[in-house]
């Protein structure tokens, strides 16, 4: 296999083997000398993620009392701390078009995770795509996979590629790894693959071997802390499908999806890293809960349904049991994804300093089904384009749309106007 391509490696380069694509890492080897281009692939282009979690949040639980920076962190944003330089709180947002003629409650849930990428009232004409997909329009088409879309939970989207099309989003841990790494293997191959447990990364052991005796001792290290994540993760997988609650049968739960929420959310979040890390896709999107969801997260020590417990009815025990909720879903998701992110190195710097991640809910008060003021985060770096550390007020009613062209702007998304946007939010 010829590895060289001039007098660099190709950044698209991929190793192949049976059944198996592995696309790799940025690696210094991968920059060409004396150039500009060198200098700039120095700093990759920012990578885009856009999280959502279901019913909203006990607001002054989350939102913090003072504004701008030295802002001290609340209960449920308290596990984000360590990554305070790189994270942005913004509050007074609001999603109008979330509200609607028809006030019922599956109404108004079904529009907060299906406007809050779109700022577009449903009905009222011919929607735009949601937010990831015209960032993928610019950013994603020289990748492998223009976007990735991910789920916790069968249900909804929020991702629209068109105004009809609503994408599917993958629930299933083991599929997405087989999208990210395999080579069109047959689910026959796979089948007996898993069976004998050999491992993605056995047919290319040869290449692996190779092209590390022509890497610098850097690039040597980056290339080998890669691949034991892919490793890990497929070691992880392999429990998962031979652990004895696959055995159980439960009613829409598929094969090779953890029963701990904990482990899935992980699952997925390294895999969503590991797809960055290998500019398999720039753009990502991910549900942490539908809305209406009854999910019960018996790992934050609250028994009860989430839908339930959204309607809390103002009891200020309840509030405080969905307080912890809140708390629990932020650490396990957003909190564990930073930190991923920002210990993956990346061309100058780490995969947090190179993208930009939204966080958030459509909902604010799902007691009152209220979409206004929003509980939202922005993190990341965005290539030197975004400053963190700052709990930034927008203003009571602006709409999210602003914070969506800001978003835009970061990524150098050649965009004017998105949604009901009244202009950009200065971010």
């Amino acid at each position: 296999m010829k590895f060289l391509t001039k007098k660099h490696l190709s950044r698209r380069l991929v190793l192949r083997g049976a059944g198996t694509a592995l696309a790799l890492p940025l690696l210094e080897s991968m920059l060409p000398a004396a150039s500009l281009a060198a200098e700039r692939a120095g700093t990759p282009q920012a990578r885009l993620a856009c999280i959502y979690i279901a019913h909203g949040a006990v607001m002054d639980r989350w939102m913090p009392s003072t504004d701008g920076k030295g802002f001290e962190f609340t209960p449920t944003l308290k596990s984000l701390e360590p990554f305070r330089d790189r994270l942005n709180v913004v509050s007074d947002m609001r999603l109008p078009n979330a509200y609607g003629d028809d006030a019922s409650a599956g109404a108004n849930h079904a529009r907060s995770s299906s406007v809050w990428l779109t700022s577009h009232k449903p009905g009222t004409g011919p929607s735009p795509t949601s937010l990831d997909q015209v960032a993928a329009q610019y950013i994603g088409q020289d990748t492998p996979m223009p976007s990735l879309e991910l789920s916790l939970e069968e249900g909804s989207s929020i991702s629209y590629r068109t105004p009809e099309t609503p994408l599917p989003m993958e629930l299933n841990p083991q599929v997405v790894f087989e999208r990210l790494f395999g080579d069109g293997s047959t689910e026959q191959e796979r089948a007996q693959r898993q069976a004998l447990k050999m491992s993605l990364l056995d047919s290319v052991t040869g290449d692996v071997a190779s092209l590390q005796r022509k890497l610098p001792g850097a690039d040597r290290q980056r290339l080998e802390r890669y691949l034991e994540d892919v490793r890990e993760i497929e070691r992880r997988l392999q429990l998962v499908a031979a652990s004895p609650a696959n055995d159980l049968e439960v009613p829409d739960k598929p094969v090779g999806v953890p029963s701990s929420f904990t482990e899935q959310s992980k699952l997925m979040f390294d895999l969503m890293a590991l797809a960055w890390q290998a500019e398999i896709t720039r753009v990502s999107t991910l549900m942490v809960a539908r809305e209406i969801s009854n999910r019960v997260y018996s790992e934050s020590g609250v028994n009860d349904p989430f839908h339930n417990l959204s309607h809390h009815s103002e009891v200020q025990a309840n509030k405080d049991k969905l307080a912890i909720l809140n708390a629990f879903h932020t650490k396990t998701t957003m909190a564990y994804f930073l930190e991923k992110l920002a210990n993956t190195p990346d061309g100058d710097g780490s995969l947090l300093d190179h993208s930009v991640v939204l966080y958030g809910s459509g909902m604010s008060n799902s007691n009152q089904h209220d979409h206004d003021p929003l509980p939202l985060l922005l993190a990341g770096g965005a290539s030197g384009r975004l400053e963190g550390g700052r709990h930034i007020r927008a203003g009571l009613g602006t709409p999210i749309a602003n914070l969506h062209n800001a978003i835009l702007d970061k990524l150098n998304v050649p965009v004017d106007d998105f949604g009901d946007s009244t202009g950009i939010l200065n971010v």
